[in-house]
């Protein structure tokens, strides 16, 4: 689980570049190691502060922090990545406590901030790219391939796109190594489609379950009857018992979203919503006089 570090310096993700300076320096010399002998706690506590810092003090380090994520960031950066290039020193110095020399110390003797500039660059993972994708409802329920175009330094690339069976609105999906170059000459970055759906005319969805509204005349829902109800891929008829109220459900079990790596497939459910006449004719009117009499 990747670190809050504005929650560890007691800061707003606002805070301005003064404010977290100010923080830190605060911390850091109430944990700092000098003034904790022997105290394994606030050793820990000076750590956590410190790596904070050297993340939020520096505009590219902080620019990917609140890009990725903790965990996104945690994936891109080791311990080393995160101390190098931090300077510490000025802040240590105006109350005399040791600087360079104590990271190298508290952290397995690696050496950290000034120092760090010497060291041998660890490669970088490349940035992710997102990219949004918008795909009609049916290729989201019963999955299937898209090809997009990706610019990519200036030139055109033709992917294809596996859309899995049962795909989300808003889920991402990861093509690995088609983001960014990195600049330490590790491994590029990859490309994230975000996914958008169309609405379906007839369709809604609920996780895996797919509703369907049906009309049905006033008749039918008093004495019975049935009606055809379009699933994805066919017409099934079911019926409709007497009494049936409006907004009432009617199942199809298996109908939804087709099942997948060990997931059974949703339902499918049939919304009743009766039909009541606008107008009646004279025959109508009659009739329903004459049920109006008998309590109807």
């Amino acid at each position: 689980m990747g670190k809050d570090y504005y929650a560890v310096l007691g800061l707003e993700k606002s805070a301005s570049a003064d404010q977290i300076k100010k923080a830190y320096r605060k911390l850091a010399i109430k944990y700092h190691p000098d003034k904790n002998p022997d105290d394994k706690q606030a050793e820990e506590r000076f750590k956590s502060v410190s790596e904070a810092y050297a993340v939020l003090s520096d505009p590219d380090k902080k620019r990917q922090y609140d890009q990725f994520g903790a965990d996104g960031f945690q994936q891109r950066f080791s311990q080393e990545d995160i101390f190098r290039n931090a300077d510490f020193g000025d802040i240590f110095k105006e109350f005399g406590f040791g600087g360079d020399d104590l990271f190298s110390q508290l952290f397995g003797g690696r050496s950290h901030g000034a120092g760090c500039r010497h060291s041998r660059p660890q490669p970088v993972k490349g940035q992710d790219f997102l990219m949004r994708l918008t795909i009609p409802f049916r290729q989201a329920i019963l999955g299937g391939e898209r090809q997009i175009t990706l610019d990519s330094h200036g030139t055109n690339e033709q992917l294809k796109v596996r859309i899995p069976v049962g795909v989300e609105p808003g889920q991402k999906l990861r093509i690995a190594g088609k983001g960014g170059a990195s600049p330490s000459g590790g491994p590029p970055g990859d490309l994230l489609l975000e996914i958008l759906v169309t609405p379906d005319a007839r369709f809604r969805r609920e996780g895996r379950d797919l509703y369907h509204t049906i009309k049905i005349p006033l008749s039918g829902a008093c004495l019975g009857t049935s009606v055809e109800v379009s699933t994805l891929d066919d017409v099934k008829r079911v019926k409709v018992k007497a009494g049936t109220q409006n907004g009432s459900k009617i199942r199809l079990r298996g109908f939804g979203v087709p099942g997948r790596a060990g997931q059974p497939a949703g339902d499918l459910y049939a919304i009743i919503d009766i039909m009541v006449p606008e107008q009646l004719d004279e025959k109508q009117q009659k009739l329903f006089e004459e049920l109006r009499e008998t309590g109807l």
